[in-house]
């Protein structure tokens, strides 16, 4: 009796999770298989074809956003890394007690802070200054999102992390920042790794904040998409989604694979 309720329960299980993923992807994979559609109508088949693949390549307008999107993420993600990473050794390094905790909810803050509200206070905030709006602003506003995700993957790390290393390599001789370069920096470092991965799909993903915070013939991705909506998605989109997730999905793998086998070395 017992194996049967054990064998209903992980049908079970499995159903609901194969509901879930089901849910999670089928959206994708219909945007996967429209990619190949030779109709530009979304409804009607008109066989296999490539033909938006080669027309994504040659619309200088989507490409220009592609480039100044994946400029923005790598810039803004590689600046949060280094600064997030900076505080949450800072942050790790306080006791605990009430401001400890202050500072990590203020941290948290904008995670937590409905994306128009940033993006407003944001183009508020360049406007009295009198910054003028464009790439710049642009990244200052990716980079200050982006840092909380930093800290919240690289702080899980420094807890696991044997807090008398540091000490011990400042008994042998280090001095204190060659010490956490040395000996802090390697063992958070799947963390880091994570916050980068995590800050550069947020700086992909993100509309509402770059909305606000671009200038004049500054375009993202995101933003090229939704002037396109007015009239009418096209199809070279569903091309150029699909080889965004592709590319995401072979990352994730690579990032996967090589963490075990560090995991395994070590």
């Amino acid at each position: 009796m017992k194996g049967f309720h054990s064998r209903v329960l992980k049908a079970t299980a499995g159903s609901y999770a194969a509901l879930i993923f089901l849910f999670l992807y089928a959206p994708i994979i219909v945007l996967v298989v429209l990619s190949f559609n030779a109709s530009r109508l979304r409804g009607s088949w008109g066989g296999f074809s490539l033909h938006w693949y080669a027309s994504l390549f040659r619309n200088d307008r989507i490409m220009r956003a592609l480039g100044t999107t994946f400029l923005l993420a790598v810039l803004s993600a590689t600046i949060a890394t280094v600064i997030g990473t900076a505080a949450a050794i800072v942050l790790n390094g306080i006791r605990k007690g009430p401001m400890r905790s202050i500072l990590l909810n203020l941290t948290y803050i904008p995670m937590l802070n409905p994306d128009i509200v940033t993006g407003v206070s944001l183009l508020l905030l360049f406007t009295f200054v009198g910054v003028r709006l464009g790439f710049p602003t642009l990244l200052m506003a990716h980079v200050s999102f982006n840092i909380p995700y930093v800290v919240l993957s690289v702080m899980p790390k420094l807890r696991q992390m044997n807090p008398s290393l540091v000490d011990a390599a400042m008994d042998l001789g280090l001095k204190p920042l060659p010490a956490i370069w040395r000996v802090v920096v390697p063992e958070i470092t799947p963390g880091v790794v994570t916050g980068f991965l995590l800050a550069l799909t947020m700086s992909i993903d993100d509309f509402v904040i770059s909305f606000f915070t671009t200038g004049p013939g500054v375009s993202t991705l995101s933003i090229e998409i939704y002037s396109m909506t007015r009239r009418g998605i096209n199809p070279e989109i569903n091309a150029l989604s699909a080889i965004l997730f592709v590319v995401v999905l072979a990352l994730l793998i690579f990032v996967n694979v090589r963490s075990k086998e560090e995991t395994l070395m070590m």
